[in-house]
């Protein structure tokens, strides 16, 4: 690691915040300055390129000046009054549960740019596509970094347009529908969520979230406190998504571009989940106790319903679409991180932040890939695929093959990959559940849970065995095998996958520390 000065530190987190929305300013601008192409199309997918590779560049820099020695501290903080009549701040910081969220964010959203240049998905013209990107970006590094309730919900709410019309006007089949049920839903849950917040700063006195943290619920009476964690949890239950809250998530991703199904998948789930440990947990300890047993069997119900209608659509003669198994898949994985969230131990809730980091590499190189798929074969129709197409991938295309079958036994939680730790510290955790909870009741939501765990490798293994496996048929068309472009974008989530798979303590040892300071009663 490096020693950084404080004040660089601080710069280059607003910086990583607020520069991806300079940078969408200037793709709107009539030539992005300092970048020339073939075209003017040209010319602005490479200012994408390196608007997000630069963000990337800041955010390794600001992990490298981390002090990792106290990740449980603040770090990088800007504090600045903005309403003063509300006691609204513009208050910066991270810590070891934002920061690896923050990195992530960064390198997928470089990554789809990366991919953008090369494979821009069809529709109108890529300087709305990205400053869109860049805007999205943008919106979801503040969710991750911003320590203010109300600043929390505009950047919570500005992830929304963008996404909207990604999928609204580069999507495909049934964009439109697919747009607005993504956008109703999401919206009619923030406008819940935001209630609550409201009442949590009015009774506290302060939206200031280290400040509530640190108060542990103290300064709310019991009543706040459920009526609070009932609305907030209902909008980040929405965004997480969590059954039954989930039903705008398939046809979204079905839709999306795949880019759009990336970003949506690997970090804009992602920001339900961080509310319920930075905000819930914290701040409404009592509440979100009396909730937890609730939160949990949800959990598990998504777990088993996610693994049942994946299994339903890898069923031959279903009709099932690869896109849509993956992103139901999505909400059993999600249910997941729940169930280690519910548990409100340091090691369900570890496991919930390791698995958030796990779903959005793995899952973003599934999409990855089934994007890449489609453009060979002009389908994500698994009967299509493994009947007429003859996509039996390890004859026709054996990297992509490879790399199809690496994706999906690292979603089904294959020891050694990163998709394991992140579902068995869960589990882990709901064994022995906080002292308040019932352990009976724990103790079967585990083994539900555990049950979900085989059928996620049931269902992914069929997938395996149909798209990648068989004879070639002769009449069969051919498929090329991966490009140099996707190879770039596609190998940092392999890296990483492995890499967190063998060597856990990395990201463990930076949340560790400040989950069990958060769970003791906040950042002191």
């Amino acid at each position: 690691m490096i020693d950084i000065n404080e004040s660089v530190m601080q710069f280059l987190l607003a910086f990583v915040v607020a520069g991806p929305l300079l940078g969408a300013v200037t793709a709107l601008l009539p030539a992005p300055p300092g970048l020339k192409g073939k075209s003017p199309d040209q010319a602005v997918l490479r200012h994408g390129v390196t608007v997000t590779g630069v963000i990337l560049i800041a955010a390794i820099v600001l992990a490298l000046g981390f002090d990792h020695d106290h990740p449980s501290k603040m770090q990088a903080t800007t504090d600045i009054s903005w309403i003063p009549a509300l006691d609204v701040r513009i208050h910066l910081g991270i810590d070891g549960i934002s920061l690896p969220l923050l990195v992530l964010t960064a390198l997928l959203t470089f990554l789809c740019a990366l991919y953008s240049y090369f494979k821009m998905p069809a529709g109108p013209t890529p300087k709305a596509f990205v400053a869109l990107l860049l805007m999205l970006e943008s919106g979801t590094l503040a969710s991750f970094a911003v320590l203010d309730l109300l600043l929390f919900f505009l950047a919570f709410e500005m992830v929304l347009v963008p996404m909207y019309f990604l999928i609204a006007r580069w999507g495909g089949e049934d964009r439109q529908a697919a747009a607005w049920r993504f956008i109703l839903y999401t919206l009619l849950g923030s406008v819940v969520m935001l209630l609550g917040l409201l009442l949590i700063g009015i009774k506290a006195g302060t939206f200031d979230m280290v400040a509530l943290a640190t108060d542990n619920g103290r300064s709310l009476s019991a009543s706040v406190q459920v009526i609070a964690v009932l609305a907030i949890g209902i909008g980040l239950a929405v965004k997480t998504p969590m059954w039954p809250l989930h039903s705008w998530l398939p046809d979204a991703h079905t839709a999306a571009p795949t880019v759009g199904s990336v970003l949506l998948a690997g970090v804009l789930l992602k920001m339900g989940t961080y509310g319920f440990v930075r905000i819930l947990l914290p701040i409404a300890p009592d509440g979100f106790r009396d909730f937890a047993p609730y939160l949990a069997a949800f959990a598990v119900v998504g777990i088993i319903y996610g693994s049942l209608a994946c299994l339903a659509l890898a069923k031959r003669g279903a009709k099932g679409d690869l896109k849509r198994l993956i992103a139901y898949s999505s909400v059993g994985h999600m249910g997941f991180v729940l169930l280690g969230i519910a548990t409100m131990t340091p090691t369900g809730v570890n496991g919930a932040l390791f698995a958030n980091i796990a779903h959005g590499l793995i899952t973003g190189l599934l999409f990855f890939l089934v994007g890449a798929l489609k453009d060979r074969t002009g389908t994500t129709d698994l009967d299509t695929l493994a009947e007429e197409t003859g996509a039996a991938l390890y004859g026709k295309a054996p990297r992509l093959g490879g790399l199809l079958a690496f994706g999906a036994v690292a979603s089904l939680g294959l020891p050694g990959l990163a998709g394991f730790w992140g579902e068995m510290l869960a589990l882990f955790g709901a064994f022995k559940p906080a002292d308040d909870l019932s352990r009976p009741a724990f103790l079967t939501f585990m083994a539900i849970g555990a049950f979900g765990t085989l059928l996620t490798a049931a269902y992914m293994l069929v997938v395996v065995r149909r798209v990648c496996m068989g004879a070639v048929p002769q009449d069969a068309p051919q498929l090329a095998d991966v490009h140099t472009y996707e190879f770039a974008a596609w190998t940092p989530l392999v890296a990483l996958t492995v890499a967190a798979g063998l060597w856990p303590k990395a990201l463990l040892g930076l949340t560790d520390p400040a989950v069990q300071q958060l769970l003791a009663g906040g950042n002191r």
